[in-house]
């Protein structure tokens, strides 16, 4: 399981606590509320169907195929996996039709944004298969590995683009086996991380990691002069990590430091949940812009189940936090008619699309939701 490095049970939550430094005293904007119990299975996906419904009945278009759209129905098909709805699968394949199953950029684009589509393509291809499907992914994936500046691995310059375009070169290189894909994987995932800016973006102290270069130390701070390190940036990286981990076999050369790294910001926020549930937009500073805020907040819901499920993390010292995170939304951001709120919509920092209300949304946010949903489902033993 290469846990080397990891730590387990209360050890760990105590651990990550000291990992944030710059957190000290701002962790928790309410002290942390005794642990509700995790609901049975087919409580959590009543309230997952209510949601994806009324997504759906609000957009009898389904939409672009641009990366916040193709995070709804990632969402949507993880939820189409669980329930065998032929409705969520008949909306996707719509959608994916009316695209031609194409890319934004068309195959030659290497922005990981324009990637994001492919995922969904392939959960597509994975239901009925045909290549015609993945004829646009492949093809602008297969162009950056061996033809289109192959040697070029500065394209991922922020940590949203983990989320966008890591699991696709993953699934497509287990697909075809061909080992050269997560290689190109590993190389444009080691510039972000250790590279970009100079130090890269990832902060080795704390296992969290800064947006882009804007954000490294001795730049943009937050009004109280603490870090910023955003919550939906980290949550990319989270759902990045996992849905790679679910796609690549354990022996797979970079599987181990997936998961370490995994492990270490699930472990970094667990330290630092709200005791309502929730996960500020500013994890280094509380007082900055706080309130509940559920994008952030799905994606670390939905990294937190897959590594309970991995045997990653504790089951009994995570799952109190998986489960404080879904009866958090479900109480303060799902409405009676499955309407998501307290979604910040489309940004790169926490003054980004303010204010957050109950009765703000966005299609990606939704589809973190039914990401995390069908992720803890899974957890359930009823």
């Amino acid at each position: 399981m290469h846990r080397r490095r990891l730590l387990s049970g209360a050890a760990a939550l105590t651990a990550s606590a000291s990992l944030l430094p710059s957190l000290t005293g701002t962790a928790h904007a309410t002290p942390r509320a005794a642990s509700p119990g995790l609901p049975p299975r087919a409580e959590i996906t009543t309230v997952l169907r209510r949601v994806a419904d009324q997504w759906i009945g609000a957009h009898t278009d389904p939409g672009d195929n641009g990366w916040a759209n193709a995070t709804f129905f990632s969402g949507l098909l993880a939820l189409q996996r669980l329930t065998g709805s032929a409705r969520y699968l008949a909306y996707a394949r719509g959608w994916a039709e009316k695209h031609a199953y194409g890319l934004n950029g068309g195959v030659t684009t290497r922005h990981a944004d324009n990637h994001n589509a492919g995922q969904a393509y392939l959960d597509l291809y994975e239901r009925e298969p045909d290549e015609q499907k993945l004829t646009a992914i492949e093809t602008s994936l297969h162009r950056m590995v061996y033809e289109d500046q192959p040697d070029k691995n500065d394209d991922w310059w922020w940590d949203d683009a983990l989320h966008m375009a890591m699991p696709p070169f993953a699934r497509i290189g287990v697909l075809r086996q061909d080992p050269q894909y997560g290689e190109k994987l590993y190389a444009l995932y080691h510039h972000t991380k250790r590279i970009e800016g100079g130090p890269g973006l990832y902060d080795d102290a704390t296992g969290l990691w800064y947006r882009d270069k804007r954000f490294l130390p001795g730049g943009i701070t937050s009004p109280t002069g603490k870090p910023v390190v955003w919550s939906r940036g980290n949550g990319w990286v989270t759902g990045g990590h996992a849905k790679t981990l679910k796609a690549l076999p354990p022996g797979e050369p970079h599987t181990a430091e997936y998961r370490d790294t995994l492990t270490r910001l699930v472990t970094a926020v667990a330290g630092v949940q709200r005791g309502d549930g929730f996960w500020n937009v500013n994890l280094a500073d509380a007082t900055h812009l706080p309130g509940p805020e559920t994008s952030g907040t799905s994606f670390f819901l939905y990294g937190t189940s897959y590594a309970i499920g991995a045997g990653l993390v504790d089951r009994s010292a995570y799952l109190p936090v998986a489960a404080r995170a879904w009866n958090g939304l479900v109480t303060t951001a799902v409405h009676p008619d499955g309407f998501l709120g307290y979604v910040q919509n489309v940004g790169d920092r926490p003054e980004s699309s303010q204010p957050v209300t109950y009765d703000t949304t966005a299609n990606f946010g939704v589809g973190a939701f039914l990401l995390a949903g069908t992720e803890l489902a899974r957890l359930s033993r009823t």
